[in-house]
């Protein structure tokens, strides 16, 4: 019989695969590391670009309603500047259906009649105007 200190076949060959299968499970650890890596960026980058599309979007709507609310502030001001000329030229004939009364014509309380309900529509102009600003 023969005794010898070599190792057997078998055994040899198990050593060699050893490495072999350490460096296979570091390669698969270092692909599902890069893997989460990579889907942890692309999740931040996805998340960037939706923000910065939110903040175009919520500029662009304050932009119109801004434009909006400029529109409607100028034709409430048209309104009260047609109103303001009314009253003026009540006030004026008013005035004059003063200066020019008698005691038998009763005209100027028509007049103060009209007179109110322009106050009265100036001043509903003027509260929407507030509300604007």
């Amino acid at each position: 019989m023969q005794t010898s200190t070599q190792p057997s076949a078998p055994y040899q060959n198990r050593t060699k695969k050893s490495p072999s299968v350490k460096i296979v499970l570091l390669i698969w650890i270092l692909l599902i590391a890069a893997g989460i890596t990579a889907a942890y960026l692309y999740s931040n980058h996805l998340k960037h670009e939706m923000l910065q599309q939110l903040q175009a979007d919520s500029r662009q709507q304050m932009n119109e309603l801004k434009l909006s609310y400029e529109a409607k502030f100028e034709a409430l001001s048209g309104e009260v500047k047609e109103l303001e000329s009314k009253v003026q030229s009540f006030n004026e004939l008013l005035t004059f259906t003063k200066d020019n009364a008698t005691s038998k014509t009763d005209n100027s309380n028509k007049l103060y009649t009209q007179l109110n309900e322009v106050k009265k529509q100036l001043s509903v102009l003027q509260q929407k105007m507030d509300l604007l600003k």
